[in-house]
């Protein structure tokens, strides 16, 4: 492609990238590129909901591991982000779920972010949601970003609910309603038993718009500039170097971990580090590529008496009838997310909003790193997280060549806090495999074994075997104050012509999976976008 000039050049196809592509080219004077580094989403895996069982450790992520956690056993844990269009979007476990009132208002009052607390932004919530279930002040249903109840939740799965209301845990039939906390069913990106991802909701649908590019495999070196005005990017496709221009802004929505590696490759970033590495620095900007936070799962596996959860369908004759029931009338196994059931709850009792996330899995060794069953048998699984961390990583270059991987350390349990809410959320789920529905079907749990018992072989259990639950946000941090990276309408300090536009800018995680949250930032950027064109 010869270098061309657009209006708006949007670097990243996940979420946000998505979102902002469909929407800013419902202007027909507006000429808009989108790169991703990924390809298609053509893979099956992508669209049977069952699919995410098999990519956390593909091909359609960047297989990114962590520096060695400190404070969770030195280890290198697997960093599993997106790389296909749609990114994340396209290999999640499809999970809706968008946090509390509180979380935005506390980004709004607290955090620096006027314009930002709830009542700003449930309009782009309800505005991207298109739910096929429920219906009131807490849902759109004329949204690309279609929303559906499980169809036939698994039988695990309605033992686990059945579970939580044995341990005292209210069920709950809307976990984005005015009650978060309880136990249920998660509603899903899942329409007709098809994911319903970024790509396919928001972009596929506007494909064949002429003022709309999108190139895949198109990965983005550095950003271009006249002196502090953005005016392109240069990026290799097709194994050749090329660039692109825009008249009017770049907008970057590369990820929390995309994000910064190429704002740093431009030279935009903490001055020392940037020399470090070899890269001539264009404005030292110390917070990029800082204040990373995630959510930090740890795993309760259980092996099962029978073969009752989805793990039953590893043999072929049964994968077999799985695959020709789902082809025939888009049900059964393969139209589960395996992540069915989850519940939110409090680490401690006299706390306002829950502080705690599971996500029951109705099988074993689904995701990469984590452990499996005895061969021939089958398990379940119920992660949990601490919802708000306090624990705060980086994100830096491991040199100048734009091919490196970042170096990704999210200081994993690097706050007492974290460990101490962790470690209870870990008794709340051993607690809830020894209530009645799930004992009798459990033969023994194989994840924590039977030699932890005392609250410091907890400590050592979480500290050995905590992971990602892939929601990274934060290092390109949004705020009022000096050393914010960009202000509350996404603009990058110091420059023009330049956004960003994804989860890196969220101030802090919200109390929920992020999928949902980064949707709705960009269809506000949209309209932030939109604003600033007719103000030219």
């Amino acid at each position: 492609m010869p270098d061309a000039g657009y209006s708006h050049i949007i670097v990243g196809g996940g979420t946000a990238g998505c979102v902002l592509a469909a929407r800013l080219s419902e202007t027909p004077a507006n000429r808009i590129l989108l790169l991703e580094a990924g390809g298609r989403d053509w893979h099956p895996y992508i669209h049977m909901p069952v699919g995410f069982a098999k990519m956390t450790g593909s091909g359609l992520t960047w297989g990114y591991y962590t520096e060695p956690q400190r404070h969770a056993g030195n280890r290198r844990i697997p960093y599993a982000q997106g790389r296909v269009l749609g990114g994340g979007s396209s290999v999640n476990a499809e999970v809706f779920t968008r946090g509390v009132p509180q979380d935005y208002d506390r980004w709004a009052h607290e955090e620096g972010c006027p314009g930002w607390s709830f009542r700003d932004v449930q309009p782009y919530f309800l505005r991207s949601e298109g739910n096929t279930a429920l219906a009131d002040t807490w849902h759109g249903t004329g949204g690309p970003l279609g929303v559906s109840n499980i169809a036939n939740p698994q039988p695990m799965t309605r033992a686990f609910v059945m579970a939580c209301q044995q341990y005292g845990i209210p069920f709950n039939h809307d976990f984005n309603g005015p009650v978060q906390a309880g136990a249920g069913y998660y509603q899903l990106n899942v329409v007709n038993g098809r994911r319903c991802s970024a790509a396919r909701g928001y972009l596929h649908p506007v494909r064949h718009r002429t003022n709309l590019t999108v190139l895949t495999r198109a990965a983005s070196q550095r950003l271009l500039f006249d002196g502090y005005r953005a005016t392109g990017v240069e990026f290799r496709h097709r194994g050749q170097l090329q660039t692109a221009r825009a008249d009017c802004e770049v907008i970057v929505t590369s990820g929390a971990i995309g994000s910064p590696k190429l704002l740093m490759l431009s030279g935009i970033g903490p001055g020392s580090h940037l020399r470090s590495v070899g890269i001539d620095v264009r404005a030292d900007v110390p917070q990029v590529g800082s204040n990373l936070s995630d959510h930090v799962n740890i795993d309760v596996v259980a092996e099962l008496h029978g073969h009752q959860s989805l793990d039953k369908y590893r043999k072929p004759h049964l994968a077999a009838w799985a695959g020709l029931q789902y082809a025939l009338f888009r049900s059964g196994p393969v139209a589960s997310n395996v992540v069915e059931g989850g519940l939110f709850w409090y680490s401690e009792h006299d706390q306002a909003i829950p502080d705690l996330q599971f996500h029951f899995l109705a099988g074993a060794s689904a995701e990469e790193g984590v452990a499996g069953v005895a061969p021939g048998r089958s398990g379940i699984t119920l992660n949990c997280y601490g919802l708000r961390p306090k624990a705060r990583g980086t994100v830096r270059l491991a040199s100048s060549n734009p091919a490196d991987p970042p170096l990704i350390d999210p200081n994993f349990m690097g706050h007492p806090d974290d460990l101490e809410t962790t470690i209870r959320g870990l008794k709340t789920s051993l607690a809830l495999f020894a209530q009645p529905a799930l004992a009798r079907l459990v033969r023994r749990v194989v994840l924590p074994d039977g030699s932890v018992k005392s609250d410091d072989d907890l400590r050592n259990f979480v500290r050995n075997h905590c992971r990602t639950s892939y929601h990274p946000v934060g290092t390109c941090r949004m705020g009022s104050d000096d050393q914010s990276v960009v202000d509350t309408r996404l603009r990058l300090r110091g420059f023009e012509g330049l956004r960003i536009c994804d989860s890196s800018v969220f101030p802090s995680l919200v109390g929920s999976n992020t999928n949902a949250p980064t949707a709705m930032l960009a269809e506000k950027a949209s309209d932030l976008i939109a604003a600033a064109a007719r103000s030219d």
